[in-house]
C-alpha cells in the first residue's frame, strides 16, 4: 500500500518536468530576441564608426578618395606626421590643462552644493536644487553664445561688473586668454551633473553613521573627512571617470565661443577643424584627424582602466 501510494503522488510530477523543458526554451528565445537589437546597435553606431575611425588613421585620405575610395595604405605614417607637428605637444598640455581645471572644480562646486542640499534640510532645497540644472538642460548653442556675449569685452556683463570697480576690461576671448575663458564656461556646464550624482551618493550613506559620530563627538569635518568621503569614493570614482571622457571629447563649446584658436585649442577642436578645413587647420585632413580621435580613444580607455583597477583594489 506505501509502494502504491508513493508511485500515485509522484505521477503528476512528470507532466511538470516536461513542460519545464518547453518554458524554458521560450525564455533563453524571448532573452536573445532582446539581446539582437542591442548587438546589432553596438555593431552598427559602436563597432563601425570605431574600426572606420581606425581605417582612415591608417590610410591617406583626401576628398577625391574619402567619397570615390581607393586611398594608399601608409600604416602609422599618419600618426609619426601628427606627433611630429609643432603644435601637436603644445595642444597635447592645453588638453591637459583644459581636462584638469575643469574635472577639478566641477567635483569640487558639485560636492560642495551636493553637501549642502543634503544637510540643509530648507523648504526652498528642491526648488533652488532644480535651479542648478539650467546649465544642463539648456542648449550647448545656447549656452556658449550666452558665454560669448558675456565675455564681449565692449559690452559683456563681466567687463561691466569689472568695470564697477575700476578694472581695465579683459579681453576673454583673446589668444592668451581663450582656455581660461572656454574653461569656465565648461564648468558651469558640468557642475549640474557632478551635483545630481553626488547628491545621490550622500543620500545612500546611512544617517546612523553620522549620528554615532556625533554622539563620539566628531565634529562636522571630521564627519565629513572620516564618513562621507570614504562612503563615497565608488561614486566619485565613477563621476571622475565620466566626467573625464566627456571633458577630453569637448568640442561644441570651445568651437562655438572661439573656434578653437589661440590656447583655447584642444585635441577634440583640433581633430574637429582638421576634419572641416575650418579654425587653425585651413586644409581638409581626414586621416590625420581620425589619428587624432584614435589618440583621444586611448586615452579614454587607459583611464577606463585605471578606473576599473581601482575598483577592484577597492572591492578587495
Amino acid at each position: 500500500m506505501t509502494t502504491l501510494t508513493t508511485r500515485t503522488a509522484a505521477a503528476p510530477t512528470a507532466p511538470e518536468r516536461v513542460t519545464a523543458k518547453p518554458k524554458r526554451r521560450g525564455a533563453q528565445w524571448a532573452a536573445i530576441a532582446f539581446v539582437i537589437p542591442l548587438v546589432l546597435y553596438l555593431l552598427l553606431f559602436y563597432a563601425y564608426p570605431l574600426v572606420q575611425n581606425l581605417t582612415m588613421s591608417l590610410h591617406r585620405f583626401d576628398r577625391g578618395t574619402f567619397i570615390n575610395g581607393g586611398a594608399p595604405f601608409v600604416g602609422f605614417e599618419i600618426y609619426q606626421a601628427v606627433f611630429e607637428h609643432p603644435q601637436f605637444w603644445t595642444i597635447v598640455w592645453q588638453t591637459t590643462v583644459f581636462t584638469a581645471v575643469s574635472l577639478a572644480f566641477q567635483y569640487l562646486i558639485g560636492l560642495t552644493l551636493a553637501v549642502f542640499f543634503h544637510r540643509g534640510g530648507f523648504r526652498l532645497a528642491a526648488p533652488l536644487r532644480g535651479m542648478f540644472l539650467v546649465p544642463w538642460l539648456l542648449p550647448i548653442i545656447v549656452s556658449g553664445t550666452t558665454w560669448q556675449w558675456m565675455m564681449n569685452p565692449d559690452d559683456g556683463i563681466l567687463n561691466s561688473f569689472l568695470g564697477l570697480f575700476g578694472a581695465d576690461p579683459v579681453w576673454w576671448l583673446s589668444a592668451d586668454n581663450a582656455l581660461m575663458s572656454v574653461a569656465i564656461a565648461n564648468i558651469w556646464l558640468g557642475i549640474p551633473f557632478n551635483l545630481v550624482i553626488l547628491y545621490s551618493g550622500l543620500q545612500g550613506i546611512p544617517k546612523e553613521l553620522y549620528e554615532a559620530a556625533s554622539m563620539d563627538g566628531a565634529t562636522p569635518w571630521q564627519q565629513f573627512w572620516r564618513i562621507t568621503v570614504p562612503m563615497l569614493r565608488p561614486v566619485t570614482l565613477i563621476t571622475l571617470l565620466l566626467s573625464l571622457v566627456y571633458t577630453l571629447k569637448v568640442v561644441d563649446i570651445i568651437w562655438i565661443m572661439s573656434m578653437g584658436t589661440g590656447t583655447s585649442q584642444t585635441l577634440a577642436t583640433w581633430a574637429y577643424g582638421m576634419s572641416v578645413g575650418k579654425g587653425a587647420s585651413g586644409v581638409i585632413r581626414y586621416s590625420e584627424a581620425s589619428a587624432v580621435g584614435t589618440v583621444l580613444l586611448l586615452a579614454a580607455l587607459a583611464f577606463g582602466l585605471i578606473y576599473i583597477a581601482a575598483q577592484r583594489k577597492q572591492e578587495n
